[in-house]
């Protein structure tokens, strides 16, 4: 079988690594799924998201002067329907209930005005500043070095 970078492709999982998938393609054929490339949303443990003998369907994302081959899991899933993703500006999750579910809560209001922003980074600015001068002492500015 010829691939082309761009074809969806179906192949045998026969390996996992802590860096991404091995997937076995068929006529001797094997290439490598990274992790970034498995799913939508973070994999922290991807053999929580794929098994040994799993048969995947993929994206031919790189063949390389090596014959190294590049796939992706996630791009060649059906397209994500409008709406459908998280809209994270409004609302986010609130800490877990003992239950293990979860309450939605609105995102926290920001200033109204342009002056209570502008307040608020200076006095965290000036915060900031004081805390620089007060753990390095010798960082002020001194005269003594000063050419004239």
């Amino acid at each position: 079988m010829q691939l082309t970078v761009g074809q969806i492709v179906e192949g045998k999982v026969t390996g996992i690594t802590n860096f991404g998938v091995f997937v076995d393609l068929g006529d001797g054929k094997s290439g490598l799924v990274h992790i970034s490339e498995v799913s939508r949303t973070y994999v922290e443990d991807i053999k929580q998201v794929v098994k040994i003998n799993d048969v995947v369907k993929m994206k031919v994302l790189n063949i390389g002067d090596d014959g190294k081959i590049s796939l992706s899991i996630k791009k060649a899933l059906e397209p994500e329907k409008k709406g459908e993703r998280f809209n994270r500006s409004e609302k986010r999750p609130a800490p877990p209930k003992p239950d293990g579910s979860y309450t939605w809560t609105p995102k926290k209001q920001e200033p109204a005005s342009f002056e209570e922003m502008m307040s608020r980074f200076k006095q965290t600015s000036d915060e900031k500043f004081s805390d620089l001068k007060r753990k390095n002492p010798e960082a002020k500015r001194s005269k003594r070095g000063a050419v004239r």
